[in-house]
Formats: structure tokens, sequence, C-alpha cells
């Protein structure tokens, strides 16, 4: 899975979460988050569950988008997600790493994104050997707050071979 990725926040959150955001490093050339995410993670304050990790690590870009955001994604989804859906399009990003279904399906059906989720880089990880176990790992989030849909968690599974 070489190459770029844009990230939403909630992935950053939830791989925060398990202390595990050096996944991403290791899945991909180049991780970059539009300013929109970068605030919403910040506007989290002290409080948010991600802030500490996400405050850590240097290698996440933060960068502006340089063209005007579709309207449709304005009217469509929030500020962090039509963001990085722009800046996905903007990068022509390998991938778009979201969570959330209907961010995912506008990436996906309306502009053509190569999109993944949090869920989907645990299976890759699994399958580069970076963790051993996708279950645990998503256990693990969804125990420390991170909602994740039970068909998501048993698709995982299932691709894991852990189902």
């Amino acid at each position: 899975m070489p190459g770029k990725m844009v990230c939403n926040a909630g992935p950053l959150v939830a791989l925060s979460l398990i202390n595990r955001l050096d996944l991403l490093r290791d899945l991909f050339a180049v991780v970059a988050v539009p300013e929109a995410v970068h605030r919403e993670i910040l506007v989290g304050g002290s409080e948010n569950a991600g802030l500490s990790n996400y405050n850590k690590v240097q290698w996440i870009k933060v960068l502006p988008i340089s063209t005007r955001i579709d309207p449709l994604l304005v009217t469509s989804l929030d500020e962090g997600e039509a963001a990085v859906i722009a800046l996905a399009r903007e990068l022509k990003a390998d991938f778009t790493l979201i969570d959330e279904r209907k961010a995912r399906k506008i990436a996906r059906t309306v502009y053509g994104l190569n999109v993944i989720g949090s869920a989907g880089i645990l299976v890759e990880a699994k399958k580069r050997g970076l963790i051993e176990n996708v279950g645990s790992a998503l256990q693990d989030m969804r125990d420390n707050g991170y909602w994740m849909g039970v068909s998501i968690v048993e698709a995982a599974l299932k691709m894991a071979g852990e189902l």
C-alpha cells in the first residue's frame, strides 16, 4: 500500500486509542491531513482521546487545500470529511482513510477515490506482519470508546482470517 494517503479525524483517533498511529507511517510513504481535520483534533482539547498521541508524531503532514471545495461536499458532509475528500482529489492520493459511512460512499462512488477504513488498516497491518491480531486491536478500539459496527468488525475479521 505504498503511496499517499489522506486521513480523516476518526481513524486518527481510533489508532491513537490503541497507540498504533505508527501503522500509518509503516504502511504509507506520505500521510496527510487537511488543516480542517488538524483543527478538529486540536479543538477536542486535552480530553480528546487521540490528541496526545497525535501531537507526538512529526511525520503527518498538515496541508492546506488550494482549490475550492465542491459545494456537494460542503452541503453533504462535515467540514473535516469534505476537506479530506477535496485534499485527496487535489493530491491524487492513492488512499483516502475515512470511517464514516456516508463520507466513504460519496468519496468512492461520486469521486472515484480508493477508500479504506480503520479496520482495513488493521487487516493490511496484519498481512504485513505489523500486528498479530486484528480482532484484539478492534476490540481495544471499541473498549476505548470508538464506535465500529458489528458488520465492519466481522468483515475485517473474515479478511484477516480470524473468523
